[in-house]
């Protein structure tokens, strides 16, 4: 299956240059890279679990609704976990680094252990149980990787000791054996806000998900694409990211699978970047909406 070519128009950005550090009392100078903004390893992962509870017996293919996370730092998560967030419900799975089967606890991201923190996909899948019919469990499996570009997923380079394309599809063709894939959380961009790479990342979008789809074997598998947030400095730096928002919006109006998750009234955790915890939760709640909403069966 060949990408897609579409035609996106120019973005015409009026920015300000701008050189000016940010500082605030309390923050991490390495906080753009995702860093906690605690003052220790022991603090930052005071909430983590204790205990892993591996599967006691997997659903039936048929009940298992799959979704795939991928994306960039605020898919992996550098939300503070809260003990509510490590509380296992018996029809949300996750996997282990070693691809075993586990009751979800969060965070589900395990490919930066030093900078990894909760992340939106149990609240999200907190948000289906609500709506789905009892006999149906969720998995949500972890694929983001924080720092990385779309250059990098869509060309499976090597980012941070992960190739990130081939990943995806070991845990697809992993997960498939399961259940069934249902979609994908995709949240990733800022580092592509750039005023060189915005014209072109419409089209590396468009191309990743197709690559994505193939690998499901689902060239209608719905998508959903998490805004940049609309909270960071200075404001250049919001310009670009509100014209790489726009980008991703002229992708989703030319494919009536793909879905925009917006991120108006969400917060930072301090840094400009990262969503802070409350936020987290209510994006992945806002993921699960886009879901529910849209016009197929649940059953």
């Amino acid at each position: 299956m060949l990408p897609r070519i579409r035609r996106f128009r120019n973005v015409t950005l009026l920015l300000f240059a701008s050189t000016a550090l940010i500082s605030t009392n309390g923050i991490n100078p390495k906080a753009d890279q995702g860093y906690p903004l605690y003052d220790n390893e022991q603090e930052w992962k005071a909430n983590f679990p204790k205990k892993i509870d591996y599967c006691e017996q997997l659903p039936s293919p048929d009940s298992l609704y799959i979704f795939l996370m991928a994306g960039q730092s605020n898919m992996a998560g550098r939300g503070f976990v809260e003990p509510e967030d490590t509380i296992p419900n018996k029809r949300i799975l996750t996997i282990d680094q070693s691809m075993n089967w586990i009751y979800a606890k969060e965070p589900l991201h395990f490919y930066e252990p030093k900078m990894t923190g909760l992340d939106c996909g149990l609240s999200f899948a907190r948000a289906l149980l609500d709506s789905l019919p009892e006999g149906i469990s969720v998995a949500m499996i972890p694929c983001a990787v924080g720092g990385s570009s779309i250059e990098k997923w869509l060309y499976n380079r090597n980012h941070r000791g992960v190739d990130l394309l081939e990943n995806y599809k070991s845990k697809v063709a992993f997960a498939q054996k399961y259940g069934r894939v249902k979609g994908i959380l995709w949240h990733q961009g800022e580092s592509n806000a750039k005023i060189d790479q915005i014209p072109a990342y419409g089209q590396k979008l468009d191309s990743l998900i197709a690559i994505f789809r193939a690998t499901v074997a689902n060239d209608t598998l719905p998508v959903f694409v998490g805004e940049l947030g609309q909270y960071t400095q200075p404001v250049d730096k919001q310009q670009r990211w509100d014209a790489l928002n726009e980008t991703i919006r002229e992708v989703a109006n030319g494919d009536s699978n793909i879905y925009i998750v917006e991120t108006q009234g969400l917060t930072h955790k301090g840094d400009y970047t990262h969503l802070d915890s409350e936020s987290l939760r209510e994006l992945g709640i806002r993921y699960a909406q886009r879901y529910l909403g849209m016009n197929e069966s649940l059953q």
